[in-house]
């Protein structure tokens, strides 16, 4: 008998009601350790609600989220981010006036009190991690750039490397593709599966052509429920797929 796998995460029938509007319906969700997965759906499917009460910002009204067993529902959002949860948020949010590397070290801080950075330097370890990130995220040789002047698609690879560098177990990547060109979207996603094993990832995204070569599993979103889960070329044949998310019948 093969071992169970080792499970991560667990959307458990989870609702989140707004006086009367179901932003999730009874939504369900299993990932694995070391699991990609792509969540896609039409625009108010529930995606975004989906990422917020994974994280803790949004409470359900039924149901629960586990985290390698425990439930995490009702837990504050800096307790559930230091259990190993980290979002990517879809617009670049480094630090502009800082360089690649002060961005890097700032995620990366193990002790992130505020008098940390006066006068203690970055600690080895942490410096040995930056590098490696760097190298991984292809900045390598921008660690010196401040973070304003980089290009769109570098901002969005420094912030994957920024979510890296907490070394959270479990990563939410929402649109880490928005505005990027063919290049740029298929670095991004050989950066993403280079991430898989080490991390658990959940990317949130609509463009078909990117799922498709992050080659992971695909649970589709409708009006906040689950509707379908499996690979890309089974949610491309999939009827129902292409009448709410692709908006045609086949």
């Amino acid at each position: 008998m093969s071992p169970l796998p080792d499970r991560l995460l667990e959307v458990d029938g989870v609702t989140v009601d707004y006086d009367g509007f179901k932003a999730l319906d009874g939504f369900s969700l299993t990932l694995d350790a070391g699991e990609i997965r792509v969540v896609i759906g039409p625009n108010g499917a529930g995606k975004s609600t989906l990422c917020d009460t994974i994280i803790g910002r949004v409470r359900p009204s039924a149901g629960r989220v586990l985290f390698r067993g425990q439930d995490i529902s009702k837990l504050p959002e800096h307790r559930i981010a230091g259990l190993g949860i980290c979002r990517k948020f879809q617009a670049p949010g480094v630090l502009a006036s800082l360089s690649v590397a002060d961005n890097l070290g700032i995620a990366a801080a193990i002790d992130k009190r505020w008098w940390r950075s006066f006068g203690f330097g970055t600690p080895p370890a942490e410096a040995e991690r930056i590098a490696v990130i760097l190298e991984r995220i292809g900045l390598a040789g921008r660690r010196d750039v401040l973070a304003g002047t980089l290009a769109h698609g570098e901002k969005q690879w420094l912030e994957i490397g920024m979510v890296v560098a907490t070394e959270a177990e479990l990563l939410l990547l929402d649109e880490p593709t928005a505005g990027m060109g063919p290049a740029e979207t298929t670095r991004t996603a050989e950066l993403i599966r280079s991430l898989a094993g080490d991390h658990s990832i959940i990317v949130i995204d609509h463009d078909m052509a990117f799922v498709e070569q992050l080659a992971a599993r695909v649970t589709v979103m409708h009006q906040g429920q689950f509707l379908m889960q499996g690979s890309i070329a089974e949610v491309r044949a999939d009827a129902r797929v292409a009448e709410v998310y692709l908006g045609r019948a086949k």
